[in-house]
């Protein structure tokens, strides 16, 4: 996006991109609406910008089986404006007040976010109560946007090469769950919906009591709860019953394996192994396997198969933080001329030891250190903080954690790396996939 004024720019830029160290407590202040909002506001004076933000409990595990996608698509529709601000003007207004703006949407919910000037506070806030209330949800906002997120998936996963890993793992690993669909969902289901549909989606999901503002940065604590009041406070709450699927998804009880042919010059293989949800004492320590494995040029799975035998190009672990029991990929790109088995052969040699045997004090120490770095630059600035506290109280009441869950980390063992290798990263609880070339079917 295109700036108007260059200093603001800079502060911005600052602001957003520049990490400083910020080891200390986070302190923060939280209150509830009569509609059912939660607010909580951080006061920072570092630079005089703010963060204004609202993060809704609804992602694509909250939509109906023949109509996914529909999480996503609202985090593109929430910009064509509303009863007061003309279509396309949304983000127009954020630019000229010389902000920025964006949005991101998950299985688990969608949030969007400006960061501003901070004499811009009232002007953010407006802007978002406009969204919660009088989003445009009209017949030429949804033909503009099916048409968007439909060339959006053809580009960004049906023509992508290794574009639809997510789409396979997830539809081969969950039956029941609505984790078994990703969040881009299925392009006729939203051609096929009507104007209607996402209209009813709206007024169930986009309401207070499904919803967490977050005020962060250069603030008057006092006069920022005055203008949340005065923008959000009428806001209707939904009365009715909020969709919060309560799936227990069954174990896989067995390997799944399949061959994906795509359009592609490298093979791939690829290991989904199902896993608990995040906040658990188990997703901690799997946290820790994960970057075990492939943290790294240091890490197992890079120093054994890329570095030692040669057998790959890149591997990778990497685990979906989930509300519910999700997954964590293991992929690996073979070198040429190396047979996709014998990669995979030699990743679940890799994998096995971790399984039989205990990491060293030496390993345990430098993952320990890993996740206290990350966690203190996951505080390094005004944006992030807003992200952390908006994502700890959705998921878990708890906007506390951004300043003691660092603590659950330095309490994992070795033991616990161990046990959640063998529970969870086993033949039994996988899905495998073999993405080879479309010109080498036969």
């Amino acid at each position: 996006m295109k700036f108007k004024n260059l200093f603001l720019s800079a502060v911005l830029i600052t602001a957003g991109i520049t990490a400083f160290a910020q080891s200390g407590t986070i302190e923060f202040e939280e209150f509830d609406l009569d509609n059912g909002l939660h607010v909580i506001l951080h006061e920072d004076h570092s630079v005089p910008v703010v963060s204004v933000s609202v993060m809704y409990h609804v992602g694509s595990k909250n939509e109906n089986p023949d109509r996914t996608g529909f999480a996503h698509f609202f985090e593109h529709l929430m910009f064509e404006g509303t009863k007061n601000i003309e279509r396309g003007e949304y983000s127009e207004i954020v630019e000229k007040a010389g902000g920025t703006l964006n949005a991101n949407t998950s299985q688990d919910r969608t949030y969007y976010y400006e960061l501003l000037p901070s004499n811009q506070l009232e002007l953010g806030l407006w802007l978002e109560s406009e969204r919660m209330l009088h989003a445009r949800v009209d017949s030429i906002g949804v033909a503009t946007q099916k048409k968007v997120v439909v060339e959006e998936k053809k580009q960004s996963y049906d023509n992508q090469p290794y574009g639809d890993i997510m789409i396979q793992s997830f539809d081969k690993a969950f039956h029941k769950h609505p984790y078994r669909w990703t969040t881009i969902g299925d392009a006729d289901h939203i051609m096929a919906a009507k104007r209607e549909e996402f209209k009813h989606f709206y007024d169930e999901f986009y309401v207070p009591n499904n919803a967490v503002l977050i005020v962060a940065g250069d603030i008057q604590p006092k006069e920022a709860k005055k203008l949340v009041k005065k923008y959000f406070g009428d806001i209707p709450a939904n009365n009715g019953e909020i969709y919060r699927p309560q799936v227990v998804e069954p174990p896989l009880a067995g390997e799944v394996r399949d061959t994906v042919w795509d359009n592609i010059q490298l093979p791939a293989v690829i290991q989904a192994y199902r896993i608990p949800a995040m906040g658990t004492k188990d997703y901690y320590a799997l946290e820790m396997l994960n970057n075990l494995l492939s943290g790294g040029e240091s890490s197992r799975l890079n120093k054994k198969l890329v570095d030692e035998k040669q057998l790959a190009l890149q591997v990778m672990a990497i685990p979906m933080p989930l509300e519910d029991p999700g997954l964590a990929l293991v992929f690996a790109l073979p070198n040429m001329g190396v047979d996709s088995k014998k990669l995979e052969d030699a990743m679940n040699a890799v994998i096995e030891e971790t399984h039989t045997e205990l990491i060293s004090d030496r390993e345990l120490q430098k993952l320990k250190n890993t996740f206290e770095s990350n966690f203190i630059n996951g505080k390094s600035t005004i944006a992030r903080r807003a992200s952390t506290l908006a994502t700890n109280y959705t998921y878990f009441n708890d906007a506390n954690l951004i300043n003691t869950e660092l603590d659950k980390y330095m309490e994992v063992t070795k033991e616990d790396i161990q046990r959640v290798a063998q529970k969870y990263f086993n033949k039994d609880n996988r899905v495998v996939l073999y993405y080879l070339p479309e010109s080498q079917k036969k």
